[in-house]
């Protein structure tokens, strides 16, 4: 704060004046921004919908409840589906991501030069695109189906678990390592004995973690074709059965919680 004189006198202030001239331009930059997209979206927006919504929300609930509990005998293959999506593709995507996480990493890459900036531009391009926009590429592909579930849940997990897994590795404890090194151990060796054993808590946590998001993503991977009780969920929406529509939420929201429950006894278990 400075300290400014004033009749003899010491005066605190927060700012100078020129603090306070460039903080409030920069508020002034805010709301200026701020008006201007919201005139964007303002010019965009049906606002006679908006206004409408509660009444169209009420009348969904009420068309939606009580759920369709009888429907729920036709659920059990698509929720198994969304568990084997998710868990097969956290499987690919962790054997995928192990190598990729040893090239990206400093301490562990054959060339920082070379082969580093070639992993990273891998961990980059899977995380940067959303397994709903994989799904769609690999339907046109592949064809729809869980097996296109299955690839698009792995191809955006492999960044997300690389880059966790890459960072941790580069965080070990280099003593461990320069140990064994001194022994006249192998590049294999060292990574068997002095890295491998170092990351391996981190490496359970990546891949429980993983698995608990694959669960909600792999849930509405069906709604573009790619199998999972998504899939049922598209049919019932397409139809406008709502009771079934308010039964596989319940069936999701479900099927999530426990997810979640099991993943953190699990972190549990090895933190």
């Amino acid at each position: 704060m400075p300290v400014l004189e004033k009749e003899g006198a010491q005066v605190w202030r927060r700012r100078t004046t020129g603090e306070g001239m460039v903080r409030w331009f920069g508020w002034l930059i805010g709301v200026a921004v701020f008006v201007v997209c919201w005139q964007q979206i303002s010019a965009a927006t049906t606002w006679f919908f908006v206004w409408d919504a509660p009444r169209i929300a009420n009348d969904i609930w009420t068309r939606a409840t009580p759920p369709k509990w009888e429907y729920i005998t036709q659920l059990g293959r698509p929720i198994w589906d969304t568990l084997n999506i998710a868990t097969l593709g956290t499987l690919i995507a962790l054997c995928l991501a192990v190598p990729v996480a040893f090239l990206a990493a400093r301490n562990t890459t054959p060339s920082a030069l070379f082969v580093r900036p070639i992993a990273l531009l891998i961990i980059v391009s899977t995380r940067s695109i959303n397994s709903l926009i994989w799904a769609l590429l690999l339907i046109a592909i592949i064809g729809p189906g869980v097996f296109a579930g299955v690839v698009a849940i792995a191809i955006r997990s492999i960044g997300f678990c690389a880059k966790l897994l890459y960072e941790a590795i580069e965080e070990i404890d280099t003593t461990q390592v320069e140990a064994i090194t001194a022994t006249g151990a192998s590049r294999w060796q060292v990574m068997a004995y002095g890295i491998v054993p170092q990351i391996l808590p981190a490496f359970a946590g990546i891949a429980v973690f993983r698995w608990d998001i694959n669960i909600r993503e792999s849930t509405v991977l069906g709604l573009v074709g790619a199998g999972g009780i998504g899939l049922q969920l598209s049919s019932s929406l397409n139809v406008l059965a709502w009771p079934q529509v308010s039964l596989i939420l319940v069936v999701i929201l479900f099927a999530v919680v426990i997810s979640e429950w099991v993943s953190a006894k699990v972190r549990g278990a090895i933190i």
